[in-house]
């Protein structure tokens, strides 16, 4: 079947991968870069067992869902997938995803999904950008000529989709308002002038290996820079360089990576110069003031600030807090939630795997006066237990924020045995959510959902799940 071509073809849905959805003889399609509504000619490129993919050859009639891409990377970049759709329609698969979710791996019939909640921003809306070094550009139109120097094959941005030694250089990002696109622009210009050489995944050799942008609303900006190796002459130059070009760098860092994969958790940040952290605002729930997040080189935060209030606002609007609740928040990050609904309950118990991640929580407590949080380092499934809550106290609410891989199945029967009386479940992966709420069916009753958009013109939707428990 491969290379097979099917003619006048209609998409009839969007995937949850970013994919649109076709059907013919009664297989499923997945197809890149196409609009519901589209009728096409395509070929069929790879075979699984449950599904087919496809590449768009030749579009006959265009959706009415459609809208031109703003971005010149589209098509070839993996992310903002979904550019090409207007954004009213975007929230609507979005919202339709979450429901099949919820009904089918959920097996909940007839759930009460509160309409979506759109981004105040639809561009320029991230806090984080990670870019990658490689000396293996992609050639978008796929010609590489003889007389091409090396430079000609460095990149300065992101993986191409399921090519890990491929790198699309990029010229201007729309995910991350300026500075960004100038700093990312301007190291990648100074280390070609200075000759940096760029990394090689397949060899594991180069200096220069990954560049992390975070800014916030206040103003601030980070910046960090992984090399592989230690040379300070050069690492110097870099930075000492980007200081001075942009002087409103208010925290720089740098990171040696010698290991074969790019996760930096395990590394130690070196601060080389200003502030070791960015500061992010954001009201309380109660209204009372504004809570100050100090934000790590390795902190966790919501990558879209604005709606991050939105997000922690919904989930205490969900909860009803009485002002005397004992609330655990799992996966608390840098006490995000937790600092942001202190003023409005009773005391907050906050748990999170990440060490550095706690210090700021505990941090972010203290620099804001918050004296009724109490934050522990470790994976939840191991610290709660029975005796964990007779000393701290039962949960009358737990807050759940997991990763998109969902929570630890020990967690689940923790809840289960705990048996708050709410639930407040936040995902950015509503198969999983959905997996875990199945899971605690025949204690909870799921009240309703409400879907936030994080990420504008991506397949991506978050879920706010209010669980109660069954009388």
């Amino acid at each position: 079947m491969l290379k097979t071509i099917f003619e006048n073809v209609e998409i009839l849905d969007a995937g949850s991968e970013g994919k649109a959805i076709a059907r013919v003889n009664e297989r499923v399609i997945f197809v890149p870069f196409v609009v519901p509504g589209d009728v096409l000619d395509l070929m069929i490129i790879r075979k699984r067992k449950n599904y087919l993919e496809g590449k768009a050859l030749k579009i006959h009639k265009y959706s009415d869902k459609r809208q031109e891409p703003f971005c010149e990377h589209f098509g070839t970049c993996g992310g903002c997938r979904w550019q090409n759709i207007k954004y009213q329609d975007q929230l609507y698969y979005k919202q339709k995803q979450v429901a099949d979710n919820i009904q089918r791996i959920g097996k909940i019939e007839n759930a009460d999904i509160l309409p979506i909640l759109p981004s105040q921003n639809s561009v320029f809306y991230r806090n984080k950008l990670e870019y990658t070094f490689s000396n293996r550009r992609w050639m978008v139109d796929g010609k590489v000529e003889k007389e091409q120097s090396q430079e000609d094959f460095n990149a300065l941005g992101f993986h191409l989709p399921q090519m890990f030694d491929r790198v699309l250089d990029i010229n201007k990002c729309w995910l991350q308002a300026d500075p960004s696109n100038a700093i990312r622009l301007e190291t990648k210009r100074y280390a070609q002038e200075k000759d940096l050489s760029f990394y090689d995944v397949r060899k594991w050799t180069g200096f220069l290996r990954n560049l992390l942008i975070r800014s916030t609303g206040t103003g601030d900006l980070m910046v960090i820079v992984v090399f592989r190796t230690y040379d300070e002459d050069l690492i110097h130059g870099l930075l000492d360089h980007l200081l001075k070009t942009f002087p409103q760098i208010t925290s720089m860092y740098y990171v040696i990576n010698g290991k074969k994969n790019d996760v930096i958790t395990d590394l130690p940040c070196k601060l080389y110069a200003a502030e070791s952290y960015i500061t992010e605002k954001m009201l309380s729930f109660k209204g009372d003031k504004n809570i100050a997040f100090r934000i790590g080189p390795l902190s966790f935060f919501q990558t879209n600030s604005s709606q991050a209030s939105v997000l922690f606002r919904t989930a205490g609007e969900f909860a009803e807090f009485h002002g005397d609740e004992t609330v655990y928040d799992l996966y608390t990050g840098i006490g995000s939630i937790a600092n942001f609904i202190a003023s409005s309950v009773g005391r907050v118990i906050g748990i999170e795997s990440i060490p550095s991640a706690i210090d700021d929580a505990k941090e972010n407590a203290q620099r804001n006066g918050i004296s009724n949080t109490r934050f522990y380092a470790g994976e939840a499934e191991k610290i709660l237990h029975a005796d964990f809550f007779h000393e701290h106290g039962n949960p009358d609410v737990i807050i759940t924020d997991p990763p998109r891989s969902g929570m630890h199945e020990k967690v689940v029967r923790v809840i289960l045995e705990a048996a708050p009386e709410k639930v407040i479940y936040i995902s950015c992966n509503p198969a999983t959510q959905a997996r875990d709420i199945s899971l605690m069916k025949d204690v909870y009753h799921l009240e309703k959902c409400q879907p936030v958009d994080m990420f504008p013109h991506t397949q991506h939707v978050e879920n706010i799940a209010l669980l109660k428990k069954k009388v």
